[in-house]
């Protein structure tokens, strides 16, 4: 994950061994892709494929602000690489949610950037014209039941989007799909409202926050407030105080 701001420097030609997602939030960038110009403006969402030459330069004196993804190839199907190449720009509607998927990296959320990473890149095969064999809802209601009691299991480390559909035999997208398909939310927000809950009944029992939330999976103190009030519409302190 790379985000910086850049006036004068230009990018000479070069190559990604991954997937390079990118979002310009101000200015905007002219680019050759395999020597064709493309320009991305603010707003807008670029996916650059991996061994592809690429440069890039600011278009205003003022520079440009960006955000970017540098993928694993796993998660763009390496048949995606000639259509991104005639059509690297994806949309400025995916705006929104590659911002909300550098915040959840940003915060430390391993499971809901990786639920957020398996929706962006579905949305990006399907605009690069990927073809997905479609799967049963049976079978889809059994990947959601499997993943939810693996993480009622699970106690403060949880398992991984990636390491739970390998073990079903599913790419990650299909368990984001299924459990919300099944249960009306993705996975990383169901396995927040837990841990929410038992942080929840461990400050009632009396133990600080701090220890509560390590205990239950969260990083630190100020991580566990930020859900709680997401989750309760209000802080632990004033949670106690109203209980």
């Amino acid at each position: 994950m790379l985000h910086a701001h850049f006036t004068e420097h230009a990018y000479p030609a070069h190559v990604h061994g991954t997937w390079t997602l990118l979002l310009v939030d101000t200015g905007g960038v002219d680019y050759a892709l395999d020597g064709r110009p493309h320009r991305a403006a603010p707003g807008s969402v670029t996916v650059l494929p991996p061994d592809v030459p690429h440069d890039g330069r600011a278009i205003h004196v003022d520079g440009f602000d960006k955000r970017v993804l540098y993928l694993e190839q796993t998660w763009l199907d390496a048949g995606l690489v000639g259509p991104a190449v005639s059509a690297p720009l994806v949309g400025a509607d995916l705006a929104r949610s590659v911002s909300r998927l550098h915040d959840a990296l940003e915060l430390g959320d391993s499971l809901e950037a990786e639920s957020r990473l398996a929706l962006v890149s579905e949305e990006i095969g399907g605009r690069l014209d990927l073809w997905r064999p479609p799967v049963s809802r049976r079978q889809g209601r059994g990947v959601a039941r499997e993943v939810r009691d693996r993480l009622d299991a699970c106690g403060a480390e949880a398992p991984t989007l990636v390491e739970m559909a390998a073990q079903l035999g599913v790419d990650p997208t299909h368990v984001v799909r299924a459990f919300r398909r099944e249960y009306g939310i993705p996975p990383h927000q169901y396995l927040t409202g837990r841990r929410v809950d038992r942080a929840r009944r461990l400050l009632l029992a009396g133990e600080a926050a701090a220890d509560v939330a390590v205990e239950v999976g969260f990083h630190d103190q100020s991580h566990l407030i930020r859900h709680f009030r997401r989750v309760l519409g209000v802080t632990p302190r004033a949670y106690l105080r109203s209980a």
